[in-house]
């Protein structure tokens, strides 16, 4: 099994490489398509990764990844599964490519919003359906007894 890698992106400026060695997979038998195969090959792939024990990450990363990933994460380890092709070896690509894009999203950097005002237009739209509904609510009202 090679490296990890992550392309670069927003967060992560020049990439990342994660060792083979800090990712741990697990087969077995997969649901779904593949006849006799099914039963006895172990196609479904589940990719670990410690995210607190792994050293391709900077500590303002894993923060940023415990912060993002939190409800994916089992302790401090990420998993990603495969399961959707028949071939072991298509699983374990897809696997692979399923955790570096989970790494490469969860470290884009939050852009602050910007605020703005609302246009005249929108201000003089929102009065008029004000005034709409009042004059509708008006008109449901009980007659005066002048």
């Amino acid at each position: 099994m090679d490296d990890l890698r992550v392309p670069p992106g927003p967060g992560v400026p020049r990439g990342l490489r994660i060792p083979a060695a800090e990712l741990s997979e697990r087969f077995s038998h997969g649901s779904g398509p593949g006849g006799q195969g099914v039963n006895t090959a172990d196609s479904r792939v589940q990719l670990s990764l410690d995210l607190a024990a792994t050293t391709a990450l900077t500590d303002a990363q894993r923060i940023r990844l415990f912060e993002e990933l939190a409800p994916r994460l089992a302790g401090t380890v990420l998993t990603v599964e495969a399961a959707e092709h028949r071939a072991q070896r298509r699983n374990r690509t897809a696997a692979r490519e399923r955790l570096a894009a989970l790494l490469r999203e969860a470290l884009v950097p939050e852009t602050p919003r910007r605020a703005t005002r609302p246009t005249r237009g929108s201000q003089r739209r929102r009065l008029q359906a004000k005034a709409r509904r009042s004059e509708v609510k008006q008109s449901r009202r009980r007659p005066r007894m002048d």
